[in-house]
């Protein structure tokens, strides 16, 4: 017995959300973009609606079509990519382009989309789904949770997964679920965002409460009072710490820092990062993490204060090292880190660093800019530039890894700045 499609396709009428990138019920005059279809899957991975809707839009306005974010450096994608977090979606995002913009649009079906660079099943069954009306169900963790509670799978998560799809795609028996299937796939989307939600589910508003008609069942979980124990994870581990010491290396004369980029794999692949020691297990001393410094011999100084960035499987705290760069060796700290002249190095205005580089260095410059005095004199106040969070506000949530195969609802992960006693 399965619930209603129709019900809920007349309750996504009435209450769908409005995002940028959908076309809303009964306004199909034009066929949806592919592109901005595939552009929003992949930046809904591990991040929320509410973030993505202003990066989508700043994201289209300076990458219009495929064929445009085909043809732009990859830096210029990491860098519009800066803030969002899982930078491997970025680098995939750009490579992908480029094969679609080689074939000359997207393919609809959904095992050719699989075969594009950081398409998985869900990514691929919402984009057919969607962009092309192809009659599947996506199944990404608001789906999930939906399914596993109307069905009471208790079973838990990752081993019900199979068993979770399987159900998913059993409402296509429905005629109305496979003439709407681009409707029906959002509604089961809004429906785990705004009323399924994994805490305190409202369900007095579901229009899965209860059956309709014959053949018809009502959500299971929520007749037995199961439903927010539903669906069942694994006990969470405690995540360990790693640490990090990294160096802000201003140049007074022209206001600007020196920034070092990352290579192209692993944890911040080909973003732009204050330079710094690797991350360890262990705290870095001084004199270790001194070797690490761009210009060791500087009268380095640690400032007071530590950031602190989870990642999806360890917690990273930071300290920073201060100095300017003395007008003796100005000339020749500028030639060896020119860009093009030292692979990977750069100097950028605060201002234009802030905007370029990841949350977790974001986090670095914000204990900067509270010491007062380890930015350049001519550096503006960085509290006007997004991502630079002073203490107050330091607790809002981040995400930055590689994303694991997991759903796309996963949540975001905390990041702090926070003073250290003396």
């Amino acid at each position: 017995m399965t619930p209603s499609a129709a019900a809920l396709l007349r309750w996504y009428d009435r209450h769908h959300r409005h995002l940028p990138w959908r076309i809303p019920p009964g306004q199909r005059g034009g066929a949806p973009d592919p592109y901005r279809i595939w552009l929003s899957e992949v930046m809904l991975q591990q991040t929320t609606a509410a973030a993505v809707a202003p990066r989508f839009l700043r994201f289209l306005a300076r990458f219009p079509s495929v064929e445009a974010l085909a043809a732009a450096p990859e830096s210029a994608v990491m860098e519009e990519w800066a803030g969002l977090g899982y930078y491997a979606r970025a680098r995939n995002l750009h490579a992908c382009a480029r094969q679609v913009a080689a074939a000359g649009g997207f393919p609809r079906d959904p095992d050719a989309l699989r075969a594009l660079p950081g398409i998985g099943a869900y990514t691929a069954a919402a984009i057919a789904a969607i962009a092309f009306g192809v009659p599947v169900v996506p199944v990404d963790g608001n789906v999930e949770r939906v399914i596993a509670r109307v069905f009471a799978v208790t079973e838990p998560l990752p081993g019900a997964r199979t068993r979770l799809a399987r159900l998913a795609q059993g409402f296509l028996d429905q005629p109305a679920a496979r003439e709407r299937p681009a409707d029906f796939a959002q509604a089961l989307f809004d429906l785990g965002a705004t009323l399924c939600t994994p805490r305190k589910p409202a369900c007095a508003l579901c229009p899965w409460r209860e059956g309709e008609g014959r053949g018809s069942t009502g959500c299971a979980a929520q007749a037995r009072g199961e439903q927010e124990a539903l669906p069942r994870r694994p006990e969470k581990q405690a995540r360990p710490h790693r640490h990090g010491a990294h160096f802000l290396l201003s140049d007074p004369a022209t206001g600007r820092i020196l920034l070092r980029r990352r290579p192209p794999e692993g944890l911040l692949g080909g973003m732009l990062e204050l330079p710094g020691t690797p991350w360890r297990a262990m705290p870095w001393g001084r004199e270790e993490a001194l070797a690490h410094a761009p210009l060791p011999g500087l009268p380095w100084r640690l400032l007071p204060g530590t950031a602190e960035h989870g990642f999806t499987h360890f917690t990273l705290d930071m300290t920073l090292y201060a100095a300017a760069l003395p007008p003796a060796q100005a000339d020749g700290a500028r030639t060896r880190f020119a860009e093009g002249a030292a692979e990977g190095w750069e100097w950028r205005a605060p201002d234009s660093a802030a905007k370029a580089l990841p949350t977790a260095m974001r986090r670095l410059l914000a204990l900067a800019a509270q010491d007062g005095t380890a930015l350049p004199p001519a550096a503006p106040c960085l509290a006007t530039v997004p991502g630079v969070v002073p203490l107050a506000a330091a607790s809002s949530p981040s995400s930055e890894d590689e994303p694991p195969a997991a759903s796309a609802a996963a949540p975001h992960r905390a990041t702090r700045v926070r003073s250290r006693r003396r």
